[in-house]
């Protein structure tokens, strides 16, 4: 259409947003679809937290705040911070965002020019290099397969980088893959970020609290200080808290960028939700005993998905590290044909053989930009997650050599 503009062009929809409508809409039709795609927590939110979302209307809280975040709530992010990674940061250096997805939009669009370079490890998550593009950089895609755990190597890093790297985007734990970095295999990736004073690290943290295990996260700006000043911690409420309707995120780096995106801010959708501001204000410094539940819920419910995946047919699935998804490899499925004749080409065909004739709705690998693999999220009922896993194993088992 001749209208549009390049930079719209240079963008697609999200394939995940993609499958969640599609499955929203075979379900609407009477189809019995178990949509393991969307990521996002199947708890409520905590009770604490829609009180004060309630008393926050009722008290009048429904005006505009500051463009970037009310000051209170800039108080208890710093306060996070400072208690959970060991990070002192002003409420000058925090902006508030409608969703952690405003805040990485608002990074990039603020600092890229044509032909900056960000170095995106995949898998990654979707968005990261429409949103690179979108802004009018470049992604610079380096593949992470299994066998190194999804984790960037050290040396790839090191070897990827040019004159024209602007930004290295980190997610820990990972979606969709679930991969996170130890204290130590973060610090081999910020000792090589050292010797490179121009490249700026944006760490995307929004799985921090889910983890497994006994495993301890860690931020970038936490292991190696002396890159906190080119580093923008982004986190939210969304996974945490079970928040992701509500749309806040947050991020907090130095004032210069700060004021950069608050600046791009003021100019979009200014400040987030009010009401959704108190809420994330209690999620922040109210009980967080829903944190250690969920966490517990979704390390019984990964245990139960990777076990029963690793007994299909095909399907080989590591254990990961954190967040609720697991991102398994098809490699012994491709070439053969499904019990209703569909040729396995790839992680896409699989994906939509799998939706058509079991309706269990997941999300191919090339969406992440490695394959063949397919992403599930756990984020569901131990029942769901059994019954979906049944019928995983019933289709892996109709598949035959051609």
């Amino acid at each position: 259409m001749g209208f549009l503009s390049d930079a719209i062009n240079r963008i697609k929809p999200s394939p995940t947003v993609a499958m969640t409508g599609r499955v929203a809409e075979l379900k609407a039709q009477g189809r019995d679809i178990i949509g393991l795609s969307a990521g996002e927590p199947d708890f409520d939110t905590p009770e604490n937290i829609r009180d004060a979302a309630k008393a926050a209307i009722d008290a009048g809280h429904t005006r505009y705040t500051a463009v970037d975040g009310m000051a209170e709530l800039k108080r208890a992010i710093s306060a996070k911070f400072a208690r959970e990674n060991g990070l002192e940061y002003t409420t000058d250096e925090i902006t508030v965002a409608s969703g952690g997805k405003q805040i990485l939009f608002n990074a990039l669009l603020a600092t890229l020019n044509p032909g900056d370079q960000v170095i995106i490890p995949a898998p990654y998550w979707v968005s990261y290099p429409d949103i690179v593009g979108l802004a009018g950089g470049e992604p610079v895609i380096l593949p992470c397969p299994a066998e190194n755990g999804f984790r960037l190597d050290p040396e790839a890093l090191r070897a990827a980088i040019t004159p024209q790297t602007k930004w290295l985007i980190l997610n820990s734990p990972s979606n969709p893959t679930g991969a996170a970095y130890s204290a130590a295999e973060m610090k081999a990736l910020t000792d090589v970020l050292l010797d490179f004073p121009d490249v700026w690290v944006l760490a995307d943290d929004i799985y921090e609290h889910l983890v497994f295990d006994g495993f301890t996260f860690v931020t970038p700006a936490e292991v190696e200080p002396r890159l906190k000043d080119r580093t923008l911690t982004m986190n939210g409420v969304s996974k945490a808290y079970a928040m992701t309707g509500w749309r806040i995120g947050y991020g907090a780096g130095p004032k210069p960028l700060i004021k950069a995106m608050a600046k791009l801010q003021s100019q979009s959708t200014s400040n987030p939700c009010t009401i959704s501001q108190y809420a994330a204000l209690e999620a922040l410094e109210g009980p967080q005993d829903y944190i250690e539940m969920s966490r517990e819920a979704f390390q019984r419910r990964r245990d139960l998905v990777v076990n029963g995946l690793n007994d299909c047919p095909g399907i080989e699935c590591p254990m990961p590290q954190g967040a609720f998804y697991v991102y398994p490899s098809i490699e012994g499925l491709i070439g053969k044909v499904s019990a209703a004749g569909t040729e396995i080409r790839d992680d896409e065909a699989f994906a939509n053989a799998l939706l058509d004739e079991t309706g269990v709705a997941i999300v191919f690998g090339a969406a992440f930009g490695l394959s063949p693999h397919f992403r599930v999220s756990y984020a569901a009922s131990d029942e769901t997650l059994t019954e979906a896993i049944r019928r995983i194993r019933s289709f892996c088992d109709g598949c035959q050599e051609p």
